[in-house]
C-alpha cells in the first residue's frame, strides 16, 4: 500500500506540475487591499499586544477559490524567529479555533461568558512567543473562505494539499521578508496527517526551481490519524492499557480477531461476540479525552461528537442554556463562544470578512463538505521527508482516545528508524510533563517522539503550558 500510495503522489504532482509553473506567474500576488492590520478587536480591551493581519489568497484560475488567514508575527524577534504554518483537522475546521482553544494569542475567558459577546483575553502559552503563525481557513467552505462560483467545490486529501501548498506560496510572494525564515509545516488530528503531505509538495517545488524558495526545515504532526490501518486498530489494545477493558476480553479480542478490530470476518462470531462486549464498555466513555465527562446532551446513539456539533450549529444560544443545566462541564461548552464571537457583525468587520460571501453564518467545524479522503497513509511522506533531512516532532495526548498514541508510536516504528534517546520522562516545572523518545534517520536528522501528560484530542488544548514548553524547545534544538 505505501508503494501505491507514493506513486499516486508522483503521478498526481506530475499531472498538475505544468499547470503550477504556468499559474504561478499569473496569479501570483493578492492585491494589497486583500490583506489588513488588525489593531483591536471586539472584546479585548485596550490594543492588541501582537501584530495580527487577515486577509484572504485566491487560488484557481480565475481566483474561484478564496482562502482566508490569521497570521500573527513573532513576539520574538520576527526577522529571526521560525514561520509556522498550521493546519487544523476536521477536515473543514477553522484555523480560528486553533488561534483561541490551542496555541494563539488570545483565548476567551469563559468564566465570564453568559451568551453575550464574550471577552478575550491573552494567552501566556502562545507559540507565537517565540514562532510567527499562520492560521488557515481551508479547505474552502471552512470558517471565512468561499468559491465565488456556482459550482459546488469539492476537496480532498491531495486538492487540500495542494491548495494548502500554493496558498502559501502566494503568500510569501506577498510576504517577501519571511522568504529567508526557517518554515515549518504543522498541524494536530487531521490536519497533523496532510502537514506531512504539504512539506512534501514544498520539497518537490523547491527542487523543480519554483518562486520563491521555500526554506522548509522540518514539520510538526500532533494526535494524527496518519495510517489507518495502525489507527484503527490500535483502539482495543488502548482501551486496555488504559484500564476500560478487562484483561480476559482483551486476550480473548486478540486470539480471536487475529489483530483485525476495524473489518472482522463476518463469520467469526466469537470476535464479533467479544467486540460487541468491548464495546458496551467503551460506548460512554468521551473519545477526545477518555477523563473528561461525555456531554448528557447527545442521543445514546450514534457519533457523538457529530451530533453535538449539530446541536451547537443549530442554535449556540440554546445549547449554552442546556448545558448549564448539566451537572458536569462539557468541552464542547467553551466552543460555543467562539460561535457567537465570530458571527457578530462587529467582529466580522474588525476582521475585514467580505460580506455576503458566507452562507448562512460561521461555523468552527463545517461538517457539510464534499471531501474525499484518497489518501489511506502518509506514511511514505514521512518516510521521504526524513530521507531528506528534516526534523519532525509527532506529539500525541496520552488521554486520546480517538487517536490512541499508541497508533502514532506503531506508525512511527514502521519507519525502522534508529533509537537514539531512549524513553524517558520530559518535565516542566519540576512535575513530569509527559514522556520521549528521539530516533534517527542519519546523524543529522531525527524524529522527537513526546506524549503529553493528562492532555487529550487536541493536546495543547488541554494542557496548553506543556505543550508551549515542549514545541519551545524543539524549535530551539532543545532536549525536551
Amino acid at each position: 500500500m505505501a508503494g501505491y500510495v507514493s506513486s499516486k503522489l508522483r503521478l498526481n504532482f506530475n499531472a498538475i506540475f505544468l499547470f503550477i509553473l504556468a499559474s504561478a506567474s499569473a496569479s501570483a500576488s493578492a492585491s494589497a487591499a486583500d490583506s489588513n492590520i488588525i489593531k483591536t478587536l471586539p472584546g479585548y480591551p485596550g490594543t492588541l499586544p501582537f501584530k495580527l493581519e487577515t486577509g484572504y489568497i485566491s487560488l484557481g484560475e480565475n481566483g474561484e477559490r478564496q482562502l482566508f488567514y490569521y497570521f500573527v508575527e513573532s513576539e520574538g524577534d520576527p526577522n529571526k524567529d521560525p514561520l509556522l504554518f498550521w493546519i487544523i483537522g476536521g477536515p473543514g475546521c477553522s484555523g480560528f479555533s486553533a488561534f483561541v482553544y490551542e496555541i494563539g494569542p488570545l483565548t476567551f475567558d469563559f468564566s465570564t461568558f453568559n451568551g453575550s459577546l464574550p471577552d478575550l483575553v491573552y494567552n501566556p502559552y502562545s507559540w507565537t512567543k517565540f514562532a510567527s503563525i499562520i492560521f488557515i481557513d481551508a479547505p474552502v467552505g471552512t470558517g471565512f473562505s468561499y468559491t465565488n462560483t456556482s459550482q459546488v467545490y469539492t476537496s480532498s486529501d491531495t486538492k487540500s494539499t495542494l491548495d494548502y501548498y500554493m496558498f502559501l506560496r502566494k503568500w510569501l510572494l506577498n510576504h517577501p521578508s519571511f522568504t529567508k525564515n526557517g518554515l515549518y509545516v504543522g498541524g494536530d488530528s487531521y490536519g497533523g496527517k496532510v502537514a506531512p503531505m504539504v512539506a512534501l509538495e514544498i520539497v518537490k517545488g523547491n527542487e523543480a526551481g519554483l518562486h520563491p524558495r521555500i526554506r522548509l526545515k522540518g514539520y510538526l504532526t500532533g494526535n494524527s490519524p496518519i495510517d489507518q490501518e495502525h489507527h484503527f486498530n490500535e483502539w482495543i489494545p488502548y482501551a486496555h492499557r488504559m484500564a476500560l477493558i478487562s484483561d480476559e476480553y482483551y486476550e480473548r479480542a486478540k486470539n480471536s480477531c487475529n489483530g483485525e478490530y476495524l473489518n472482522p470476518d463476518p463469520n467469526n462470531y466469537e470476535c464479533l461476540h467479544v467486540l460487541q462486549l468491548i464495546d458496551q464498555c467503551t460506548d460512554n466513555i468521551n473519545k477526545k479525552h477518555i477523563l473528561v465527562p461525555k456531554c448528557e446532551l447527545s442521543p445514546p446513539k450514534g457519533d457523538d461528537f457529530t451530533e453535538r456539533q449539530m446541536i451547537i450549529e443549530n442554535d449556540p444560544i440554546d445549547f449554552l442554556l442546556m448545558s448549564k443545566q448539566e451537572d458536569r462541564w462539557c468541552l464542547l461548552n467553551n466552543h460555543v463562544t467562539s460561535y457567537v464571537w465570530a458571527n457578530d457583525p462587529s467582529v466580522q468587520e474588525a476582521l475585514y470578512v467580505r460580506k455576503g460571501m458566507i452562507k448562512d453564518y460561521w461555523k468552527r467545524c463545517n461538517r457539510s463538505l464534499l471531501y474525499e479522503y484518497d489518501v489511506e497513509s502518509a506514511l511514505p511522506h514521512h518516510q521521504l521527508l526524513l530521507d531528506k533531512g528534516y526534523e519532525a516532532l509527532v506529539y500525541s495526548g496520552d488521554h486520546d482516545f480517538l487517536v490512541p498514541y499508541t497508533s502514532t508510536l506503531k506508525w512511527i516504528h514502521s519507519l525502522n528508524l534508529t533509537i537514539e534517546d531512549e524513553w524517558r520522562p520530559w518535565t516542566v516545572d519540576g512535575q513530569v510533563a509527559g514522556y520521549t523518545e528521539k530516533y534517527k534517520k542519519s546523524d543529522l536528522v531525527s524524529l522527537t517522539f513526546a506524549t503529553v501528560k493528562g492532555a487529550g484530542h487536541v493536546a495543547p488544548e488541554y494542557m496548553p503550558e506543556q505543550c508551549f514548553a515542549m514545541a519551545k524547545r524543539w524549535f530551539s534544538l532543545f532536549p525536551l
